[in-house]
């Protein structure tokens, strides 16, 4: 590249980074027109005609039906959004020269899709589930959400929000059933639900009791009837049975023999050894 490319090069350079000192800058609520700075028509309503040298901008409020969200120059408002009552929408809020009027779906229904220009039938909410008004305004498909800790529903419905369970500490009672995401909590009287846990202890103590007493009579009564029975034996019976008397094996059997006339005992199996004198 020749000098006279470089010089070229250099030049445009300064020249796109140079600005006018006479630069025009507007606030954030103006707009640069043919050299001046003209104002923008507030929110509500648009322009007639730009500013002049001797007069500011000209502006008018938007016509019926229609609104301007924000500051601007545009000479047209914007129409208000129709909700098609055969498409299933109804008003929301109506619109004004503001803001645009909010369409929804009527009670029941849903957004078909995200444009929201048609609603389709809600399917029932199953029991523990609820249908949440807040999910169909954001043109949710499924408007239906299962309830959380503490509440419930215990209908199938397209349009019955989960309701809080009742507060039994409100009413001055105490829980008798927890409840659950499709029943609600049954509440008792606190004195109900005292003498509930107090009459199967007091059953269980005075039978525990009763127990103890048979068991005391019985035993007692058995002790008492032994030693009777034991002196008293059986009928016909002595008390005090003899025991039938040994045979020594080492005594012999005596036989009686007479000596003068008088009776002798003699042992068996023994010679008979009177004297002679005796017998005379």
């Amino acid at each position: 590249m020749n000098r006279l490319g470089l010089w070229g090069l250099l030049c445009a350079a300064l020249l796109g980074c140079w600005e006018p000192a006479d630069a025009l800058t507007c606030f954030d609520k103006q707009y640069i027109y043919k050299g001046r700075c003209c104002n923008r028509c507030r929110p509500g309503e648009k322009l007639m005609s730009e500013c002049q040298e001797t007069e500011d901008s000209v502006c008018v409020p938007c016509e019926s039906g229609h609104y301007q969200p924000s500051w601007t120059k545009e000479k047209h408002c914007a129409p208000h959004d129709i909700c098609e009552s055969n498409a299933g929408l109804i008003e929301k809020i109506k619109g004004n020269g503001t803001h645009n009027t909010v369409c929804q779906c009527r009670a029941g229904t849903h957004c078909s899709d995200i444009s929201c220009q048609t609603c389709v039938e809600n399917q029932p909410c199953q029991l523990g589930s609820g249908f949440v008004a807040a999910k169909a305004m954001e043109r949710m498909s499924s408007p239906c959400e299962p309830c959380a800790e503490g509440t419930f529903s215990n209908v199938s419905s397209k349009t019955e929000p989960c309701h809080p369970w009742t507060s039994c500490e409100e009413k001055g009672l105490v829980v008798k059933v927890k409840g659950t995401n499709s029943s609600d909590v049954i509440c008792e009287s606190s004195r109900r639900s005292s003498l509930s846990v107090l009459i199967p202890i007091t059953a269980a103590v005075v039978t525990c009791l009763v127990g103890v007493c048979i068991y005391c009579l019985v035993h007692t009564d058995s002790r008492r009837r032994g030693p009777k029975e034991i002196e008293a034996g059986e009928p016909g019976e002595s008390p005090h049975p003899q025991q039938p008397m040994e045979q020594d094996e080492n005594v012999l059997p005596v036989q009686e023999t007479l000596l003068r006339g008088q009776p002798v005992a003699q042992e068996d199996g023994k010679e008979s050894r009177i004297s002679e004198q005796e017998m005379l």
